[in-house]
């Protein structure tokens, strides 16, 4: 019993950090200007964007691709501009954090 609680513990601690690791990686990145998690700013809320997207197989992909190259339409008329600085593996790392907010 022990070994389980152990193993949920350290299972727990490596999710958590993964979602703090790209919470952090948002910052490092500038998202956090224009996004919050909870609230629209500039942008919308990043709840808001996982609720939209929510059983959408392909969402990973079309926002990683928003992510680096920008959009608009979608949230309504301010674009989102391009991250040149973000790389192909953060901006996957980035939606799927996204996505995986409740």
């Amino acid at each position: 019993m022990k070994r389980i609680l152990v193993a949920a513990i350290a299972l727990s601690a490596l999710v958590s950090g993964a979602a703090s690791a790209s919470e952090q990686l948002a910052r490092e990145k500038n998202c956090l200007a224009c996004h919050a998690v909870d609230a629209k700013l500039v942008g919308p809320g990043y709840k808001e964007v996982a609720a939209k997207y929510k059983g959408d197989k392909s969402a990973e992909g079309k926002l990683a691709t928003k992510i680096m190259k920008g959009g608009s339409g979608v949230w309504g008329q301010i674009p989102m501009p391009a991250n040149p600085q973000v790389s192909d593996a953060e901006a996957k790392a980035l939606s799927k954090w996204i996505l995986s907010l409740k």
